[in-house]
């Protein structure tokens, strides 16, 4: 049964009950911009994250994985402009040290803190200017659009919003960056996701792992994955009631909340690709199950020549059903309908006539919409990336010049 909730204009990942945020300058990008910021929660909450799958881990994501273990925390400190990744022995100090001063500032316990960084891997915080920064920042409800630009590196807007279940009595409120190192492998980006929903850790764990997986994990932007990926969410039950139990009417109405929540954060991420231009949405169905459509989707919206010729607004269709084709999933051609938008360019495996004027204006849009079915079963999945422009390359061939 559909669940019923909206999205709250200008919401933010402090409108659910009892969460604040603030943020400064403290000299760690080298643009002048906020780069240093705190989430908290007035009492403890539930929490659950995910981390990036790549084997080289930033120190702050090995920190946050040891203190996720009991399931709990209070509060998040984050940077942005320098990843604390390959920093050795040093970076996991520093991690360590910026949980301190946020409990500081907080007046909470250090162990409650998670940290999160983003920025140029294999250079070490600037302690000096982070400790200096940190007695600036000042927490409060409407801190949560600071925090959106906190967290921004190539980001060229702030990513947040949240949305309110009448029928569950809670909010969820989320707020995420990323536009470059972004592939579908768990959640490559920093996201913190916040609720006044009354839940316990394995709930939470469960609802964390299936929105990621229709949403952060099929975004793809460029192929590569970061050492910091983070998603975090925090449940503080200050929106009282019973906790949330799994099969459950408000536990079905959590998870599609989130779910949407996610994928709201999802395509912001894909249309705020390094360079990007355009947004693409790319679904499979008839797929023999749901591994396989993701597989495929996932495939053709990372693929660089299919994102060359979206960019070129060049209808050059047979680099779809190569990238499918190579994918690893069962095809077989015969079967094969694609479409792009509304326009049928092959069906049953077999060239379709189709106005190429239509196509180029399809293409030349802010969405492109593809569809292709298997029809070789029932599984749908849909994945978002964006056109693979000149401005990546410029970008990314001088980002720490």
């Amino acid at each position: 049964m559909e669940a019923k909730f909206e999205f709250i204009p200008s919401g933010s990942v402090t409108s659910p009950e009892g969460f604040c945020a603030g943020a400064t300058y403290a000299g760690i990008k080298k643009e002048k911009g906020l780069d240093l910021g705190i989430l908290a929660s007035e009492v403890p909450c539930v929490a659950a994250g995910l981390f990036t799958t790549n084997r080289i881990k930033a120190a702050p994501v090995v920190l946050c994985q040891q203190r996720l273990r009991g399931g709990r925390a209070t509060a998040v400190v984050v940077n942005s402009g320098c990843a604390n990744a390959c920093t050795s022995e040093q970076g996991l100090a520093d991690a360590v040290e910026m949980a301190r001063l946020a409990a500081e500032v907080i007046g909470i316990a250090p162990e409650d803190v998670l940290v999160a960084s983003t920025g140029v891997i294999g250079q070490t915080l600037p302690m000096e200017r982070l400790r200096n920064g940190m007695r600036q920042i000042a927490l409060s409800r409407d801190g949560g659009h600071e925090l959106a630009r906190t967290i921004m590196t190539t980001d060229t807007v702030p990513k947040e919003t949240a949305v309110k279940s009448d029928e569950g009595g809670f909010i969820i409120g989320g707020v995420a960056k990323g536009a470059g190192m972004i592939h579908p492998d768990l959640a490559t980006f920093l996201c913190f996701l916040t609720t006044d929903a009354s839940t316990d850790m394995d709930f939470l764990k469960s609802a964390l792992r299936q929105a990621a997986d229709v949403s952060f994990n099929l975004v793809s932007i460029d192929g590569d994955t970061s050492t910091n990926d983070t998603v975090l969410l925090m449940a503080n039950g200050l929106a009282g009631g019973e906790p949330i139990s799994p099969g459950s009417r408000r536990g079905e109405v959590f998870q599609q909340a989130l779910n949407q929540l996610c994928i709201h954060l999802a395509k912001c991420t894909a249309r705020d690709g390094e360079g990007a231009t355009k947004l693409v949405e790319v679904t499979v169905g008839g797929a023999p199950n749901i591994a396989a459509a993701k597989l495929a989707a996932r495939t053709i919206v990372g693929s660089p020549l299919v994102k060359s010729a979206i960019h070129g607004n060049d209808p050059n269709w047979g680099r779809i059903v190569a990238a499918v084709g190579r994918s690893g999933v069962e095809v077989v051609e015969a079967k094969i309908d694609l479409y792009l938008g509304n326009l049928c360019l092959l069906k049953a495996g077999c060239p379709q006539p189709f106005d190429w004027e239509e196509a180029v204006r399809i293409l030349s849009g802010s969405e492109v919409a593809i569809v292709l079915q298997l029809n070789l079963g029932s599984a749908t999945a849909t994945a978002w990336g964006c056109d693979l422009s000149e401005e990546y390359v410029t970008i990314n061939s001088h980002y720490t010049t």
